[in-house]
């Protein structure tokens, strides 16, 4: 990655002299949720090469987005993640991510996906003020990919991995949960049609509809894009 590429003093070009090149702002996209393996970001991108993978987590390791990590025994294994300055990256683009998902429509035959792309979407777009006074956790079994949102009093993390105690456990597989965010089906269908099914406290299955339900993750990306127009 060249260093100030565009030669322009200009805060757009100094932002693309490190984030311009295809894939960087994926890779930032999948340490959102997390630090991870390289054959996490692997799975997690796919149609990039693990050459160019390397390349750009190079590149980004050096501008210092993201670092790796040594996790002690019994895990031993290296993983990426984002550094405080990755953190404030990825807030930034958050209204950028809220115009795509405007743009989505329909999902295209031969688009893949991926559950923690929904996953991330409702993290990021979910009702804070539906969440405030709310304490539970939610737990989402898709296909051989599992994690929960951790709802503390307005605040939503994402997590990957099984959670203890969840209030409510949603379990599907990885097409169903592709048509829900697609919008080609719906929880009430996919709960008739037997590929989803929804176990806990039927008072905090109510409230994480409130909280995650499609509409609303569409509702507050356009909230984002409306607020941020009225910046402009």
């Amino acid at each position: 990655m060249p260093e100030h590429r565009y030669q322009q003093y200009c805060g757009a070009a100094r932002a693309l002299d490190v984030i311009g090149d295809r894939w960087t702002l994926l890779i930032v996209r999948e340490l959102m949720l997390g630090p991870r393996r390289f054959t996490d970001l692997i799975d997690g991108l796919p149609g990039i090469s693990r050459n160019l993978l390397t390349e750009r987590l190079r590149d980004l390791e050096r501008e210092g987005i993201i670092a790796r990590e040594e996790l002690p025994p019994p895990a031993a294994r290296q993983v990426y993640e984002l550094t405080d300055d990755g953190h404030d990256l990825a807030n930034a683009i958050v209204p950028l991510v809220a115009w795509g998902a405007r743009r989505l429509g329909a999902r295209k035959p031969g688009e893949s996906f991926r559950p923690q792309w929904g996953a991330l979407a409702m993290a990021t777009f979910a009702d804070r003020e539906a969440a405030k006074g709310v304490t539970e956790t939610y737990q989402y079994l898709v296909g051989r990919t599992a994690f929960h949102f951790i709802v503390e009093a307005g605040s939503i993390r994402l997590q990957y991995g099984r959670a203890q105690h969840p209030a409510v456990t949603i379990t599907t597989d990885e097409e169903t949960w592709a048509d829900l965010a697609s919008g080609q089906t719906t929880s009430s269908s996919a709960t008739a049609a037997g590929s989803l099914t929804v176990t806990g406290d039927r008072e905090a299955v109510t409230r994480l509809a409130k909280i995650f339900a499609r509409s609303v993750v569409f509702a507050q990306a356009e909230a984002i894009i409306e607020a941020a127009r009225q910046r402009g």
